[in-house]
């Protein structure tokens, strides 16, 4: 919004004194909060920019960027002192997306026709000739900009797509300085930025990788299939070779289409890490986070001076794939805890805290020992028991008992490997009866916050989850033999009422229980 005003401040002055307001928007977190941009101008001998409002350097430096932009744009900006003012003077403002709105509204303040433009939003990053850079977090201001009753929102070219997925507001995309004041003033129509989400979502809904090239593994992909239909945490323990992270990147492919909410939610986070690829500019696949296992705690969880999303966010409502796992750190591996029991983060500072979204599905893989062929029929295995004994207890206890299922990778036998023909069904197949089980579980949970089985409570196991006598003697046997803990047994139960839903079961069948203990035995097995 443009809002000019014009008086004197003393009968005495011979200048007078402008102040222009316009709407922008800062990031905190993932979303968007509005700010306004006042720029006073007074005549002086000598011209000058003030910034104020808890502006960080790179907002500092705009104002040589903007009044470089305004000569090259051969726009009029008059000598004295312009005071830019980012209200509310409270709230840091970081990066150079105010460099566009401080440049219109410095503009504005120079000259004597007042106009007024009150439904506009702008954001956009200046380059020293006037051109017009795209930013972060252009998907968090639209909808900030609607939330406030913004009817038209100025960002850059490269932004227009990734902004047009919010309905109700038109997007004005712009190239450099000169076009945006043009369009301000009245003398050039822009139309506005349209996208067709649908055809947009029909189009860009497909993944490189399909479950057709994985050859072998059966029991494993039965195991992925659960987990995604669930939304179960997976580990899987193998020698190297026997496909671990092939199965694991082929995951999202299964799971069930994202919603536009979803999407939404997701293109979020990305974009104010400024990770969207600007052919695509918006999320339509599940995404798929692999990070090293040399991260830090920081870069997995979140966090940093200004405190942005880790991986852990950066795989809301997708997949985070931690490969060799006992590799990483013990410390990086125990900040997922709280995540994974709460789905979001939140980021303490002197100056407030963040909250970031963190619904994942986590899958690891690691070998059963450091040199990989523990257990092996055909390698030998050249690590001592103490040995094997320390790379096993890298992993905690409670950290075991909230992955949900536990499952050996074998190594594929060479027949399969060397067969012209597929491996079976293709992801497509899989993805309909996981989707399928999914909207069992949407209609089951429709009157709670709950999505899917791995996030049912305890009070909705007990509701959703009840067993016949055969079944319940099978899960009291196997917690006495193996020792499981209070959460390994809510945990059984869970999967078990997957297993069920896949099925098509409205009860669980004690098969569905024996399935479900052996997705569990696993870490008894090996780490006891």
């Amino acid at each position: 919004m443009f809002r000019l005003v014009i008086r004197k401040r003393n009968p005495n002055c011979s200048w007078e004194q402008m102040i222009v307001r316009l709407f922008s928007a800062a990031l905190r977190g993932v979303d968007a909060q509005e700010v306004e941009v006042e720029v006073n101008a007074r005549g002086a001998d000598k011209p000058q920019v003030i910034i104020v409002g808890l502006p960080d350097a790179a907002v500092r430096e705009s104002s040589q960027r903007v009044t470089s932009a305004i000569v090259a744009s051969a726009l009029h900006l008059d000598d004295g002192v312009k005071t830019v003012n980012l209200a509310p003077a409270d709230l840091k403002k970081e990066g150079p997306s105010f460099d566009l709105p401080i440049a219109l509204a410095m503009i504005a303040a120079s000259g004597t026709k007042p106009f007024r433009e009150d439904d506009v939003c702008v954001v956009g990053e200046l380059g020293l000739d006037g051109a017009v850079r795209p930013v972060k977090g252009v998907l968090s201001i639209a909808l900030e900009a609607k939330r406030r009753h913004r009817t038209r929102l100025i960002v850059p070219d490269a932004n227009a797509p990734e902004a047009a997925v919010i309905e109700g507001i038109d997007v004005i995309p712009v190239s450099n300085l000169r076009q945006a004041w043009d369009f301000l003033n009245g003398d050039v129509i822009i139309p506005p930025f349209r996208l067709d989400r649908r055809a947009f979502f029909e189009s860009h809904r497909r993944y490189e990788v399909d479950f057709d090239e994985v050859r072998g593994q059966h029991v494993v992909k039965r195991a992925l299939e659960v987990a995604a239909a669930g939304n179960h945490n997976l580990l899987m323990v193998g020698p190297p070779g026997t496909g671990k992270s092939m199965l694991a990147r082929r995951i999202p492919t299964i799971m069930p289409d994202m919603g536009e909410d979803e999407a939404i939610e997701t293109t979020k986070i990305h974009s104010i890490s400024g990770l969207l690829d600007p052919k695509k500019a918006f999320l339509t696949t599940r995404p798929f986070r692999s990070p090293h296992h040399t991260i830090s705690d920081a870069g997995l969880l979140g966090g940093g001076t200004n405190p942005g999303p880790g991986e852990v966010s950066l795989a809301h409502h997708g997949v985070l794939f931690l490969d060799e796992l006992p590799e990483f750190r013990r410390s990086t591996l125990e900040v997922m805890r709280q995540p994974l029991e709460d789905g979001d983060v939140t980021i303490s500072r002197a100056a407030g805290s963040l909250t970031f979204p963190a619904r994942f599905m986590l899958v690891a893989a690691m070998n059963p020992c450091p040199c990989g062929y523990y257990g092996d029929l055909k390698r030998q295995c050249r690590c001592t028991s103490r040995q094997i004994e320390n790379y096993r207890q890298r992993i905690s206890g409670p950290l075991l008992d909230r992955i949900d299922l536990h499952v050996e990778v074998p190594l594929v036998d060479f027949r399969e490997l060397s067969s012209d023909g597929g491996s079976g069904e293709t992801s497509e197949t899989i993805r309909a009866r996981v989707a399928e089980a999914r909207n069992i579980q949407n209609s089951r949970f429709h009157k709670s916050s709950t999505r899917s089985n791995s996030a049912m409570s305890p009070r909705q196991v007990k509701q959703f989850c009840q067993l016949d006598s055969e079944s319940s003697g099978y899960l009291e046997h196997a917690m006495e033999e193996m020792n499981f803990s209070a959460r390994a047994h809510n945990r059984i139960l869970k999967v078990a009422r997957t297993l069920a839903d896949l099925a098509g079961s409205e009860a669980i069948r004690p098969a569905d229980i024996l399935e479900a203990i052996q997705y569990r035995s696993l870490d008894r097995k090996l780490f006891s």
